[in-house]
């Protein structure tokens, strides 16, 4: 008997496979980047008192997660929609002064102060799309050329063609048999009518010789 080696799978990709795998789409992946760093600055404000590190710490995980829940086909959408969550999340931590003017000064000021964290996340994200990019195209043409090697999918091809070919005959015949065919001579009629040219092959000669002078 042969004996089937079960390969361990290690504890940490467990954990991982028992995480939650949403499908987001591009606008769901951007509002949900937006909304948990606007949440997450919020917290950051009243625990932390504003602390920058804490929020471009915090940043960094929810790009890999915009980047990993995002749907195969809005991959490209995650480095855009990530650098936009981080500029809405900074807003509340920025610390400008009264006024528009002023709320607008301190969210650029805090956009080029932490332009590390941003930069990180918008890598990060860039990188797990990139990967989850070139896996997709390495199994879709694995999955080609499963399909162009498979003897299976080329006999369920022949047998296609083979049910087609019966049909096409049927529909040759219903054709043909549709078709007007030529009455068909009684046996009994023919010997008759053999006997008439019989009789009017031997008296043509004999007309012929009463006309003459």
């Amino acid at each position: 008997m042969y004996r089937v080696r079960v390969r361990s799978m290690p504890p940490v990709v467990l954990a991982l496979r028992r995480f939650p795998n949403p499908r987001l789409t591009g606008i769901g992946a951007g509002l949900f980047a937006c909304l948990t760093m606007f949440v997450l600055a919020c917290l950051d404000r009243l625990l932390f008192d504003a602390s920058e590190l804490v929020y471009g710490l915090l940043f960094l995980p929810v790009s890999a997660l915009t980047a990993l829940w995002v749907r195969p086909a809005d991959l490209v959408t995650a480095p855009i929609s990530v650098p936009i969550a981080f500029a809405v999340g900074v807003f509340p931590i920025s610390g400008g002064s009264d006024g528009f003017g002023g709320q607008l000064m301190g969210l650029v000021t805090a956009l080029a102060v932490h332009a590390g964290w941003l930069y990180g996340g918008t890598l990060i994200a860039g990188l797990i799309a990139s990967v989850r990019k070139v896996r997709l195209m390495r199994a879709r043409r694995q999955f080609v050329l499963a399909q162009e090697r498979n003897p299976a999918a080329r006999e369920q091809r022949g047998a296609g063609g083979q049910e087609r070919s019966p049909r096409s005959a049927a529909a040759a015949d219903r054709s043909a048999g549709s078709a007007p065919q030529p009455p068909a001579a009684s046996p009994a009629a023919s010997p008759a009518a053999a006997a008439k040219a019989v009789r009017a092959g031997a008296g043509a000669p004999a007309a012929r010789r009463s006309q003459r002078p």
